[in-house]
């Protein structure tokens, strides 16, 4: 990761959540906590940032962030639906204002011929709505979840604005 992007992006995070007003809470599979460590690193992120939820395995998805059972099975993990789901449920979970997911198969082994080594979902919430985006990225899987923080950073800083 380009350490020195990172650290503007959420330095420029920081500053539009704590202007608003606003908590951050982050639900994280395929990343496993690097976005919430990541935003840990910045000093002062405890005016900002309220909390994650590591569910990487299906059923911490269903009982800590409220996912219904029945998309895992018609959808998969790794799904809009699914990270739809997610970020609304981190919202409820940790009381926060702004939230990103993400679910994705950061490799090297796992990939199908639907959703390759690389597919990341991610979405965001507030509020008043929610996005959601397909990633395809590529490397290493350190490399993937590298890609995917920062692909968060930057939909939350859309949104944070």
């Amino acid at each position: 990761m380009d350490t020195r992007l990172i650290s503007l992006a959420v330095t420029e995070l920081g500053e539009n959540l704590r202007a608003n007003g606003s908590l951050l809470a982050t639900a994280e599979s395929c990343t496993g906590g690097l976005l919430a460590s990541t935003l840990t690193d910045t000093p002062g992120s405890s005016d900002w940032f309220a909390g994650s939820v590591v569910a990487y395995a299906n059923p911490v998805k269903e009982k800590l962030l409220g996912v219904d059972p029945a998309l895992l099975r018609e959808h998969g993990a790794v799904s809009e639906p699914v990270v739809l789901a997610m970020a609304r449920g981190v919202l409820a979970a940790v009381g926060a204002d702004v939230s990103v997911s993400i679910s994705g198969i950061a490799g090297p082994t796992g990939g199908t011929p639907d959703k390759p080594v690389g597919t990341v979902w991610m979405a965001w919430a507030w509020p008043s709505g929610t996005r959601s985006r397909l990633y395809t990225f590529t490397g290493t899987r350190e490399a993937v979840k590298a890609q995917a923080v920062m692909a968060a950073l930057n939909g939350l800083l859309s949104v944070s604005r």
